[in-house]
């Protein structure tokens, strides 16, 4: 004889409780439906039934039940009456569904975490590596990428020393190939991707590697496929999208009109739950917020009779939430408007992200290496791409060269961007590499994305995975990534500066297109790092500049190096030191090797 199904006492019944809870006494199930006349739970627990299991009407629109004869892995919905009919719908709050289009699953949300000891990384010393499942390592059979082939590669990003992945979004989405902005079950894992252990058992490997975990979420807009919160429970006004959405002129993205309704207090709620769910759960190091302009203004242009305070509230509001429970999570924000106030503190009426990615560092440096004629490469844009920073925080700043938005939609790698018809030639390799360097050593922090260091060109796209086989044929240039970040991350002793905050251009030469400029966190030998680039295809023998420091610098990286690639000129860059002679309002200057499309990153010991 079946166990009969029970309301659990308003005691028991906690605000946050949505969605379907396993627990000793079977599943408790909740949902926010104001508009539903009456409301029912069915799934394999009841053979389906559509009128076995009616759920209690709580205030504020909320039913809740709980059934003892329901359990992990069953497959369930709600049935909702309303003034719109019959409808079946997933829970908002399912953390699983068979598929976008299928049924919800309760799960279990026990699981054996092993990385108690992990430290989140320090934010200076943070090296970033985005990636898509789907596409960054296929599946031993040839399939669509998951977090099980992702995890196999872990290995891989620690020998290179990656210490932070950001994972494009993992919620569920419509098919089996997408970038993951279109989510249509924002609480739920993708399951074409392995599901919620897959991911988990990704993000606690990593941790047992000391790699951090970021993850994509998008508020801007959902779905618009397969989405079940579309008029969820019957209302809508004006042929809206009904209680999760906006019912007028603010619901029009670029995207389909399905912006969440950022000044209804559940809607609010359901976002910052969310978020804390990521964090909570699934144990992520931080959050990058996609698109951030959509969520704070309608059409994405700074206009200000179309600014939506809700949404600036809103994240403000998650912001804080984080800040106080989690400081050392890191919350990132793409917002790509230059716009110092989205990661200025919240008491000081700012949004409250930690940092932002600076399309300031992105355009100047990609405007500037992609230039066919080294006259006119404008050295102007490379100084403003080095010291360019927010609110005096050079770690508010996200800076890279290629991510997913400026490797696809129109645009492609930087290697085909400097030479279309040789994307991998010597052009392309020398210069590109520039740009990598830059990144490694200017203030902020820095990332790459999948695949940039084995010169991957072409354009990304979900159904295209990365060619492994150049790893095999660059190997040479991912060494030169390898030994970057090891610079970057200060891990043999010698180049504390590239974590610092300081940064001092300390020579410009924009008829030679040579700059140089000085890193440091306190100063002084093993500190202090100078960084000469070469914009141009000439050598320099005994090319003088001014040194902050008096003493003996020495060469720790050359781009130049045949080891890198066997293209390259290994030009001879070994120490150099420093005489008594004013230059670039120097003290001292010294006499360096330049080659050509050169980078080097001198310290003294």
């Amino acid at each position: 004889m079946s166990r009969k199904s029970t309301v659990l006492s308003a005691p028991e019944v906690r605000m946050e409780g949505m969605g379907s809870i396993p627990h000793e006494n079977g599943v408790f199930f909740r949902v926010w439906a104001p508009h539903a006349k009456k409301v029912f739970v069915t799934g394999d627990f009841n053979k389906w039934s559509k009128t076995k299991h009616p759920m209690t009407h709580e205030a504020n629109g909320y039913w809740a039940l709980n059934i003892p004869d329901a359990s992990i892995s069953n497959q369930y919905k709600y049935i909702l009456h309303t003034d719109a009919g019959v409808l079946f719908r997933n829970d908002p709050y399912a953390k699983e569904v068979t598929n976008s289009a299928g049924n919800s699953i309760v799960v279990d949300p026990h699981f054996d975490w092993t990385d108690q000891d992990f430290q989140m990384p320090a934010w200076n010393e943070l090296v970033i590596y985005e990636l898509h499942i789907g596409t960054f390592n296929v599946t031993e059979d040839g399939r669509p990428g998951t977090f099980e082939s992702t995890r196999q590669r872990l290995g891989y990003l620690k020998a290179l020393g990656i210490n932070a992945l950001e994972i494009m979004p993992a919620s569920e989405f419509p098919g089996g190939f997408s970038w993951g902005y279109d989510l249509s079950h924002p609480f739920a894992i993708e399951s074409d991707y392995g599901g919620i252990r897959g991911f988990k058992e990704l993000v606690n490997t990593a941790h047992e590697l000391g790699i951090a975990v970021i993850l994509d979420v998008v508020y801007n807009h959902f779905g618009p496929a397969d989405l079940d919160l579309w008029q969820f429970d019957g209302w809508s006004e004006n042929g809206a999208g009904g209680i999760y959405f906006y019912q007028d002129w603010r619901a029009e993205t670029p995207w389909g009109h399905t912006r969440p309704d950022y000044g209804r207090p559940e809607v609010r709620q359901y976002l910052r739950d969310n978020s804390l769910m990521w964090l909570e759960e699934y144990h992520i190091d931080g959050l990058r917020t996609d698109a951030l302009l959509f969520v704070r203004n309608v059409h994405g242009k700074n206009l200000p009779d179309a600014d939506l305070p809700d949404g600036w509230s809103l994240m403000k509001w998650i912001n804080e939430e984080v800040a106080k429970r989690y400081p050392w999570k890191i919350m990132i924000a793409e917002d790509l408007q230059n716009n110092e106030w989205i990661t200025k503190k919240g008491e000081e009426g700012g949004e409250g992200f930690n940092t932002q990615w600076d399309p300031a560092f992105t355009f100047n440096v990609r405007d500037v290496l992609k230039v066919p004629e080294d006259e006119h490469r404008d050295m102007d844009k490379i100084k403003n791409a080095i010291t360019h920073h927010f609110n005096g925080d050079p770690l508010q700043r996200v800076i890279y060269t290629e991510s997913h938005d400026d490797v696809a939609n129109g645009k492609t790698r930087v290697p085909e961007e400097i030479a279309p018809d040789d994307s991998q030639g010597w052009f392309a390799k020398k210069r590109s590499v520039l740009g990598a360097v830059m990144v490694f050593t200017c203030a902020g922090i820095p990332m790459i994305f999948q695949g940039q260091e084995f010169v991957e060109d072409g354009w990304f796209d979900a159904k295209n995975p990365l060619d492994w086989s150049k790893f095999s044929t660059f190997k040479g240039i991912a060494c030169l990534y390898r030994d970057c970040i090891r610079l970057r991350r200060n891990l043999d002793g010698l180049t504390k500066g590239l974590s610092g905050q300081h940064t001092r251009i300390i020579h410009v030469n924009n008829e030679e297109k040579v700059i140089a400029y000085h890193r440091w966190h306190e100063g002084g030998p093993k500190d202090s790092v100078i960084v000469v680039l070469n914009f141009a295809n000439k050598e320099h023998k005994d090319y003088v500049i001014g040194m902050p420091e008096e003493g003996v610098w020495k060469v720790r990286f050359n781009s130049d190096w045949k080891g890198y690639d066997e293209s390259f000129s290994d030009t001879p860059a070994l120490e150099t030191e420093t005489f008594e002679s004013k230059k670039d309002d120097q003290e001292y200057s010294a006499a360096i090797h330049i080659g050509p499309y050169n980078a080097l990153i001198l310290s003294r010991d």
